[in-house]
């Protein structure tokens, strides 16, 4: 026996020594990753290469692999004791060896092994939750995850795709509800595999013999006719919210992003709202305001000032504050259809502008600023610049 110096603390060390005495440094390493074999079965394991415990009792998987993590010295007995992690448990001594033996050829983060569905949404929720813009964006990814319980304690590397498609077909919601949920499953399997949980993204395979969600076409999209809209301005004095219906029809905006405008976001100087979200080119987009809809805009302003709101909606009947939010919007937009007897869906004054827009002959590139839609030409995305004024110019166009 000889003493050697320590590589971590230069403390005299018997070269026998499993660890140092002085700071727990491990100074015996396997000198090969794989086990000693002798008729077939392993003998003593080197040094460093883990160990296999056969666990007392009936169980189906009693072989329990473990590797040393880090040496922890005792000040008060002097000695150095292991602190060992589990690599998994085994029905097989031949099992549990051909683990211990792959771990130590390609050592893998034990936590992302076995980490479960819960724990990644969580920890994806955590990054993604703070680049949405408004909290009914949470919500509805809240909404979907409700459904996933069944998943909630699997470990994400045993998650398949039949596990995944179960849980969608399976939920008693509506077709819409259960397109977010395999929006949740696309989003969550994208942070798993840039984190190393998973190898595989289960969620782009399911459903690959064809989709049974069919959200999109669930219900024709009907734009509202000129007689329509001629209908809402005779009704705009008599039936509450008309204005609000008019005002997403001359402007664009979805649903949300209308019900959630700020009075702040607003320049009746300059004749621009701000506002918007969903995509990269949609959110905090500038939107000139229609010289129609402007005195309705100016009403609904005075009225939030009225209120001490910051919201440009309110609604002075709503129960837990008059803002307004997508919720109150989409009863609210009932209500009017249903006294003018008309069958619309919110998401329609859109594609009314949208439309109308197309019918006026609208510069297509600045119709895409306006509602926030990805410009393709790069061309016009990098290089054409627009000023506000041609905005206004443009949607000046759009008659009554």
């Amino acid at each position: 026996m000889s003493l050697i110096s320590c590589p971590e603390c230069n403390h005299d060390v018997s070269d026998k020594a499993v660890s140092c005495p002085q700071c727990g440094y491990p100074m015996n390493t396997p000198s090969s990753p794989k086990p000693r074999v002798k008729n077939g079965r392993p003998t003593k394991l080197p040094n460093g290469f883990g160990t296999i415990y056969k666990l007392p009792g009936k169980r189906r998987k009693p072989f329990r692999a473990v590797k040393t993590d880090k040496w922890i010295y005792d000040t008060v007995t002097g000695k150095s004791k292991q602190v060992r992690f589990t690599i998994g448990y085994y029905p097989t001594r031949e099992e549990a060896m051909i683990a211990l033996s792959n771990y130590n050829e390609n050592p893998y983060n034990i936590e992302t092994d076995s980490i479960t569905f819960e724990e990644v949404y969580e920890k994806w929720s955590q990054t993604y939750f703070p680049t949405l813009s408004n909290a009914s964006s949470i919500r509805t990814i809240t909404a979907a995850y409700a459904y996933c319980n069944g998943l909630y304690q699997m470990r994400m590397r045993d998650i398949k795709v039949e596990h995944l498609e179960g849980t969608v077909l399976n939920a008693q919601v509506g077709d819409s509800t259960k397109a977010r949920i395999k929006s949740l499953f696309n989003m969550m399997y994208r942070f798993a595999l840039s984190h190393e949980i998973c190898d595989k993204d289960y969620a782009s395979l399911m459903f690959v013999s064809g989709n049974p969600i069919k959200r999109y076409n669930q219900k024709e999209v009907i734009p509202f006719s000129q007689e329509e809209i001629l209908s809402l301005w005779d009704a705009i004095d008599t039936i509450p919210f008309t204005d609000m219906v008019i005002i997403g029809i001359y402007s664009g905006w979805r649903p949300q992003e209308l019900a959630t405008l700020k009075i702040a976001d607003i320049d009746l100087s300059m004749d621009t709202m701000k506002g918007g979200m969903k995509t990269d080119a949609g959110k905090n987009r500038l939107v000139p305001i229609h010289p129609l809809i402007k005195p309705l805009i100016e009403n609904r302003m005075n009225e939030a000032n009225s209120l001490k709101s910051e919201y440009l909606f309110n609604d002075v009947n709503g129960q837990q504050g008059t803002y307004m939010t997508y919720d109150k919007y989409r009863k609210r937009f009932e209500k009017v259809m249903t006294r003018l007897k008309m069958k619309h869906r919110p998401h329609e004054t859109r594609h009314t502008f949208i439309t109308k827009a197309k019918a006026c002959h609208v510069d297509e590139h600045i119709l895409k600023l306006i509602v926030g839609h990805t410009e393709r030409d790069i061309t016009e995305k990098v290089y054409t610049h627009r000023t506000m004024e041609q905005l206004q110019d443009e949607i000046k166009k759009i008659t009554k």
